[in-house]
Order: structure tokens, then C-alpha cells, then sequence
């Protein structure tokens, strides 16, 4: 069994988060721009099982804390609803202003494992995925229903939403870029999430 009001609810909100500029994103951007979409994927495949991992191990490790002390979850909650106030809040106020890498020339020889290690190396050593991570996922969590089953549902989601959008960047790499690279439209993408996000860290902390 699982919670089917907090999975609807974790959809959008994951959503959000990847969507919006970050490490991958933007990552995928350049190189759907420079060396094309096919070839990036490579790299989408090792994010995506960073991620995975990420997720896999943040789940594990606090539902292990969860079935000692129940209290714990409790806490994260709060915990986790805070942390998205306070992400919602710095985006909102977020000057932003989206940075791109250095581009990959198409006459470089594209080498997959090289592609798919540095998918892989960029979701799991990034400190904010695992803060995120540990802070997003015990919210939705119910703890009257078997776990596997809610961490599996979970990881999908996760995994399907970051595929879409590293796709969504990766395509329309230019076109995003032209959009993005002003201040303006990154500050109106920041301000509708960040609403958003605090949003739903007011409705976890009431719930």
C-alpha cells in the first residue's frame, strides 16, 4: 500500500525541483548543445543512477533511525518542511542568472564512460542533493504503510521527472539558454517555484 495524497503531492514538487537550473540541468543543456542529444544521454544514465543512489541511501539510512526512535520522523518532517521553506524562500529572493559550462566542441571524440562517470560523479557528490535528499523524502513518507514499496514508487518518480527534464534542457538547449540566460526570466521561474515549495512546506508542517 501506499499514500496516494502524498505521492500526488511529491509528483509536482520533484518536478520543481528538477526543472529548475541546477548542476545537471545545466549540464545537459551544453552538452545536448554541443555534442547532441543521443551522445548526452550518456551522461543521463549515470545522473540518473546517482540519484537513485542518492535517494536509495538517504531512505534506507533514516528509516533505520525511524523504526528505533518514531519520534524521528516526526522531526524530519519539520525538518524537511523548513529545509523546502527555506529553498522556496531563497529562490524567490534569488537574483539569479543561469551560468553555462564551457561547451564541448563536436570534433572532441565523445567517450561514453567518460559521460556516464561524470553523470554519475555530479549527482552523487553534490552536498545539496544529499541535504535535499535526506530533508524531501521522509515528509512523504508514510510510516503505516511497508516502505520498499513507497522508496520504490518514490525513486520512480524521481528518476522519471529527472529524465524529463535533463531531456526538456538537453533539446531545447538553445532555445532554453536564449530564455533563461536573462535575469528577468530566471527571477519569474524562481519566484513561481519558490511560491510553490513554500506552499508545500506550509501544507507538511499543517498536515
Amino acid at each position: 500500500m501506499i499514500d496516494i495524497a502524498l505521492i500526488s503531492l511529491f509528483i509536482p514538487t520533484f518536478f520543481l525541483v528538477s526543472i529548475t537550473p541546477g548542476m545537471c540541468m545545466t549540464l545537459a543543456m551544453t552538452l545536448g548543445m554541443s555534442i547532441g542529444v543521443k551522445k548526452t544521454m550518456w551522461m543521463m544514465w549515470g545522473e540518473l543512477l546517482g540519484v537513485a543512489s542518492v535517494a536509495i541511501a538517504s531512505v534506507v539510512g533514516i528509516s533505520s533511525m525511524m523504526l528505533k526512535v518514531p519520534v524521528v520522523f516526526h522531526c524530519l518532517k519539520i525538518i524537511g518542511a523548513l529545509y523546502l521553506f527555506y529553498i522556496g524562500f531563497n529562490m524567490w529572493r534569488s537574483k539569479g542568472k543561469l551560468a553555462l559550462a564551457e561547451p564541448v566542441t563536436n570534433t572532441l571524440p565523445v567517450n561514453k564512460k567518460h559521460l556516464f562517470n561524470q553523470g554519475f560523479i555530479t549527482a552523487i557528490a553534490n552536498p545539496k542533493g544529499w541535504a535535499f535528499m535526506v530533508s524531501l523524502l521522509p515528509p512523504f513518507i508514510n510510516n503505516n504503510y511497508a516502505l520498499p514499496l513507497q522508496l520504490t514508487v518514490l525513486v520512480a518518480i524521481i528518476i522519471v521527472s529527472e529524465f524529463i527534464c535533463m531531456m526538456i534542457y538537453a533539446t531545447g538547449g538553445r532555445s532554453i539558454a536564449r530564455i533563461l540566460i536573462q535575469e528577468d526570466n530566471v527571477k519569474i521561474l524562481n519566484k513561481i517555484s519558490g511560491s510553490l515549495m513554500i506552499a508545500v512546506a506550509i501544507w507538511l508542517v499543517l498536515s
